[in-house]
């Protein structure tokens, strides 16, 4: 049964934004040629989006069908047939998701829609996210797009069980056969039961091991309920035992007689601590009254001692202030000459500076008076010069460019030739004597000669002379005056009379370009710089120097004076300002090692005078003092007093330390303590009595030794059951394991059939090769000439060519077995050489008899030749 796609029509699908449709696809081999980008591989991206890909889903394949940047839903409609019955399927993506299929049972809409393309292409539902072409059936492995046939893969399950199907009859076994699929099946439903896919314990086995747990849970539960009742009657009994020990020791009356005789001692206590603080208040008292007066004496004393050592440094520092006076008079002194001689000096170096500046101002002005009359004298030559320099540019503006004087004379020599060609075929008559009555065209003829390029008519009274030249020389008169007409026309665009005229003045512009770079040269040297004038060179600098001149003219100077004598005057000025700023110097120096010396015993001086002020002033306040007059006596009664008082301190210390108070308060808080804790823990053990007894009142009727008994039987129940279970688990896995060992045992019956069905056809490119299939008919290997090559060692070419011939004889055995099967290839044989293409162009074409082959292609030369359908898209 085979598979005819009729037509095919997309729109705001990928690149084709706009609806198009490809229509005249035919039965066997249609060529699709265009040119990269045109939208071959995105027409077969739409042919498998309208057969396989879920109408609602939304996946990244599914976002991919949209235009870029486009926010439409891609729309693909396909007309075909399948064993001659004709079908329909319409799918929208994404917005107003829908399919409809129609067909000969009517039409059917969304999942029903979906339903029957499966069944009727042989596919299975993709629940992939980008597309899983193994679900595509025998249309996934002979679509082929781009670089999908580069490499040798084995066809998908559903392939691989219908190509099995087909093959049982001729290796005679059951094995992947219906029979061997239903006791799969059947085995496969129970060890589900038992195991996920990948060998993890599920099902019966997980419920089996939960029911252990379980039943070990609650056994282990009832035995620490059990124990838990058991501990409570042990437990009552310890805590009435303790509590019968409490009461007796809060009974006893020991700790409250204890607690009332500390009670009494601490009284005692406080007032012998009362006693002791007032003591030792009053010794501090007089303690205090003692230092105070031994401080006053103390600092009279001091102050006695300070006032007698400052006299004696204050005589001695103004005895050595006197031996260093006259020294810092004479330096004074000399300091005083020094300045008066500094200012003399100064005032002497500045008028002769003055004269200096003056004269050299005088030579300055009369300098800048000469170059301005230079200056006034280039401007008036350079006024000469450009008045020249513009005369000769204007002639050397009338140059004729050596284009144009060639194209002039390229006129006049055309005039030329045309003139002799008309001399060369005109005739040529002449009149001498009497031209009276004598007229030609009609008007009175002229003697002497002319020529004639044209019928003229001659009349002497009553007779008429025709004269007709050469015809050709009428066009060679037109020639003629079509090149005086061109010459004339150049000659007035560039304003000369004639060739001989333009080149005269061609030669005076040259002449004057000459002059004009003499000029310019002339210009330049009249126009240098002058540092006297801060003028920069160039005439423009000139120019505007004269200018803003204006009507200034240089100044006179009547006499010049003479600065060589004024700069020595003034060298000799600044030798004796230097001399008397040394002298100044060295007199300042001298005053301040003088002041130096002084300045120490004027400090010690005054410092001498001031101890000797503050010792007196300290003296007179304490003298000034009430105490003062009977300090002895009172310091002497005050000493008495204090030793009085500590006598006192040390009997009050005996007596507080014999009643400590501290002590007392330690002792007593102990006793409260322990009454404290005697009644919490009497209290604790009441209340753990109460909740054993109703622990025990609770539990005890519950027959918890009996459901112990009856929670370990369980457990030893779901112990068996899960042993039980487990082996069949087990059981089930190895029959499992078995099949399959037995299926790959048989499935080598199969390649032999499908490595000769495909033999006949790479027998044609490879002649005396064997083919070597795996167990999942993917081609592994190849031999030849007795090597076996691995497929993944061989060319990208040799791959992609038997990659398409197994296509091929799959194909043919999909055929055989009633499936709808087309071969679709995108760009095929992109690396196979000349020869090779032309035989799996053969082999195509053969095998286009047999069902529908469509090639889609960029290769033009390489199939431009090949017979079959050409469609454009």
């Amino acid at each position: 049964m085979s598979l005819v796609i009729r037509r095919i029509s997309v729109e705001n699908f990928r690149k084709f934004r706009t609806p198009v449709v490809i229509e005249g696809l035919t039965d066997g081999l249609n060529v699709v040629i265009e040119p990269n980008e045109a939208g071959k591989s995105t027409l077969l991206d739409a042919l498998r989006a309208a057969f396989f890909v879920r109408f609602n889903t939304r996946n990244q394949l599914a976002q991919s069908f949209a235009p870029h940047g486009d926010a439409v839903g891609p729309e693909v409609k396909v007309a075909f047939e399948v064993d001659g019955a004709p079908w329909s399927v319409t799918k929208h993506f994404l917005r107003s998701a829908s399919v409809e299929v129609s067909g000969p049972q009517g039409r059917a809409q969304g999942e029903e829609a979906e339903a029957r393309l499966n069944a009727l292409l042989g596919s299975v539902r993709d629940t992939s996210r980008g597309g899983d072409v193994a679900t595509y059936g025998a249309l996934g492995l002979l679509w082929v797009a781009q670089a999908e046939a580069l490499s040798v893969t084995a066809p998908g399950q559903i392939v691989r069980d219908t190509i099995t199907s087909t093959l049982e009859a001729e290796v005679g076994s059951i094995i992947g056969g219906a029979a061997y699929r239903r006791v799969r099946d059947r085995v496969e439903a129970q060890y589900e039961l038992y195991w996920t896919p990948t060998g993890q314990k599920r099902g019966r086995q997980t419920d089996a091991h939960e029911r252990l747990e379980a039943a070990e849970a609650a056994a282990r539960e009832a035995a620490d309920r059990l124990a838990t009742l058991e501990r409570s009657f042990l437990d009552v009994e310890a805590a009435r035992a303790r509590l019968k020990i409490i009461q007796r020791e809060m009974a006893d009356n020991t700790d409250v007689q204890t607690r009332s005789s500390l009670i009494a001692s601490l009284d005692i206590a406080r007032v012998a601590a009362q006693i002791l603080t007032t003591r030792r208040a009053e010794q501090e008292a007089v303690n205090g009254k003692v230092k105070a007066l031994a401080d006053v004496r103390q600092r009279h004393e001091d102050a006695t001692q300070a006032r007698t050592k400052a006299d004696a440094a204050l005589t001695q520092a103004r005895e050595q202030r006197l031996g260093v006076a006259d020294t810092l008079s004479v330096a004074n002194q000399k300091v005083v000459d020094a300045r008066t001689a500094l200012n003399s000096a100064r005032t002497d170096r500045q008028a002769v500076r003055t004269a200096l500046a003056e004269g050299e101002e005088r030579i300055r002005q009369s300098r800048r008076g000469a170059a301005i009359q230079a200056a006034r004298q280039r401007h008036a030559d350079l006024l000469k010069l450009e008045e020249q320099r513009s005369a000769a540019k204007a002639l050397a503006d009338t140059a004729i460019a050596p284009k144009v004087l060639t194209l002039l004379e390229a006129h006049d020599r055309a005039v030329a030739e045309a003139q002799a060609v008309v001399n060369a075929g005109a005739t040529r008559i002449a009149l001498c004597g009497s031209a009276d009555g004598i007229t030609i065209d009609g008007q009175p003829m002229a003697l002497g000669a002319r020529t004639l390029d044209r019928e003229v008519h001659i009349r002497f009274g009553a007779a008429e002379l025709q004269i007709t030249p050469p015809a050709s020389a009428a066009s060679a008169a037109e020639v003629l005056a079509s090149a005086l007409c061109k010459r004339k026309a150049t000659f007035d665009d560039f304003g000369v009379i004639d060739l001989a005229a333009a080149r005269a003045s061609n030669e005076i512009a040259r002449d004057a370009a000459a002059d004009l770079r003499t000029l310019e040269a002339r210009i330049e040297a009249a126009t240098p710089a002058d540092e006297v004038l801060q003028l920069p060179t160039g005439s423009a600098a000139l120019k505007l120097f004269v200018a803003e001149l204006g009507t200034e003219e240089a100044v006179g100077v009547a006499e010049v004076p003479d600065i060589a004598e004024l700069t020595k005057a003034m060298e000799t000025a600044d030798s004796a300002a230097a001399r008397a700023e040394g002298a100044q110097d060295s007199a300042i120096e001298a005053l301040r090692r003088a002041e130096q010396q002084e300045a120490p015993l004027a400090t010690a001086e005054a410092r001498a005078a001031s101890d000797v002020a503050n010792a007196v002033s300290a003296l007179e306040v304490i003298e000034r003092r009430p105490e003062w007059p009977t300090l002895t006596e009172d310091l002497a009664r005050a000493r008495e007093q204090a030793a009085e008082a500590s006598v006192k301190v040390e009997d009050a210390l005996r007596d507080a330390s014999a009643h400590d108070v501290e002590a007392i308060t330690r002792k007593i808080e102990l006793i409260d303590a322990r009454v404290r804790t005697a009644g919490e823990t009497r209290t604790r053990l009441e209340t753990d009595i109460a909740r054993l007894e109703g622990t025990i009142e609770s539990e005890g009727g519950l027959g918890l030794a009996d459901r112990t008994a009856a929670a370990y039987e369980e457990v030893e129940a779901a112990r068996i059951a899960f042993q039980r279970v487990t082996d069949e688990a087990q059981t089930l896995k190895a029959l499992r394991s078995t099949l399959d060992d037995a299926r790959n045992e048989t499935s080598a019956k199969f390649v032999g059939p499908v490595a000769a069905r495909a033999k006949r056809h790479i027998e044609r490119l490879f002649s005396g090769c064997e083919l070597t299939f795996s167990e999942d008919l993917g081609l592994e290997s190849v031999v030849r000439a007795g090597v076996d090559e691995s497929c993944a060692s061989l060319s990208r070419g040799t791959q992609e060519q038997l990659a398409v011939l197994t296509r091929i004889a799959f194909a043919d055995m999909l055929l055989e077995e009633g499936k709808p099967v087309s071969l679709i290839l995108d760009d095929p044989l992109v690396y196979s050489d000349d020869a090779r293409l032309d035989t799996m162009i053969e082999i195509l074409s053969e095998a286009a008899t047999r069902m529908q082959v469509v090639i889609l292609t960029c290769r033009d030369r390489a199939f431009r030749h090949v017979p079959g359908n050409r469609i454009a898209l």
